[in-house]
């Protein structure tokens, strides 16, 4: 076959499903995502873990009678809107890491992490709020964070290949609205504005993987896949409530497309280039995928074949366009 797909956006609603996929592909022969998926052997970036540190930070500095910077309970939406760009900053930064096969050996993940986040902030527009923390502060931040800074850095290192030749970059996120907004949402919310902050060398290569619930659906399996214990899980955390209205009461994936100049494309416009990404939605209205959270050992092969089915029938169309693209 031709070269697989380079970069696939993996984007949907909270619980949509993102994360089964990607756990299912990773349990894929080389073959098989080659011939029969149009992908190659995937590396795999993802903007929650960041997101689970921000509620980290944001708990520790409450504890400590400070404002949260991030948050100000676990239950509500994030402070600052323009957070949404931070994340997708720092996605930047992971891809342009993987790319240069670049690991970062700090004396302290903590300071790693928090000076990352600062500049991300910076680069959008928001405060740099963490380096104004009064110093013994900072140090008790620090401290109480370095054992899960440093284990979001290990899993960073080991997720770097030595070469991306042959590979594809699976990068996953979430995107919305309040429920019942207009569309289209104004920045910073929603796909239009997040999409638009992605790096010139990511939008020049990405194709759109969308999987497709509604925001009913969305807000079932988040509740179903749920487990306190176990909160900076990819796979079983879950999201508030206040959010998941909030945040994620609807999204824009279905007037982007329907407003792209080019069928099967979302348009991004940015830093005056134009970029048509091409798009597929992957339908799961009826859920093929809750079944991949379960030992791989449990599977019933038609739930393989049903997931496996509809990601082909996706997968091919997206790999049609994107040898095709014009940026």
């Amino acid at each position: 076959m031709s070269r697989p797909i380079e970069i696939l956006l993996l984007l949907a609603l909270p619980a949509s499903g993102k994360s089964e996929v990607r756990r299912y592909l990773a349990s894929l022969s080389p073959e098989q995502c080659r011939d029969e998926l149009h992908l190659g052997h995937t590396v795999q970036l993802d903007d929650y873990p960041y997101v689970h540190m921000m509620r980290r930070v944001s708990q520790e500095l409450r504890k400590r009678g400070a404002d949260g910077v991030f948050f100000d309970s676990d239950d509500l939406p994030m402070k600052e809107p323009l957070d949404w760009g931070t994340l997708i900053e720092l996605l930047n930064e992971d891809y342009d890491d993987v790319v240069h096969r670049r690991r970062a050996t700090p004396a302290s993940a903590a300071t790693w992490l928090l000076e990352r986040f600062d500049r991300a902030r910076q680069r959008v527009g928001a405060r740099p709020d963490l380096g104004q923390l009064p110093a013994a502060l900072r140090r008790e931040l620090e401290t109480a964070l370095e054992r899960e800074a440093g284990e979001l850095l290990r899993d960073k290192h080991a997720g770097i290949p030595d070469t991306l030749d042959g590979k594809t970059v699976v990068m996953e996120a979430a995107r919305g609205g309040p429920d019942g907004a207009s569309l289209p949402l104004p920045a910073p919310l929603g796909y239009r504005y997040s999409l638009s902050r992605l790096s010139d060398d990511i939008l020049s290569r990405a194709s759109i993987l969308y999987v497709w619930v509604t925001p009913e659906e969305s807000r079932r399996k988040n509740h179903e896949r749920t487990d306190p214990n176990d909160p900076g899980s990819i796979l079983h955390h879950g999201v508030p409530m206040a959010v998941m209205m909030g945040d994620y009461g609807c999204d824009d994936m279905e007037w982007l497309i329907q407003h792209s100049d080019r069928p099967d494309t979302v348009r991004v416009e940015t830093r005056g280039r134009t970029y048509d990404l091409p798009v597929a939605r992957f339908d799961n209205r009826v859920d093929k995928t809750t079944f991949v959270r379960a030992d791989r050992a449990a599977w019933r092969p038609a739930d393989v074949a049903a997931l496996h089915g509809g990601l082909r029938q996706a997968l091919e169309r997206l790999a049609r366009a994107s040898h095709t693209r014009v940026a």
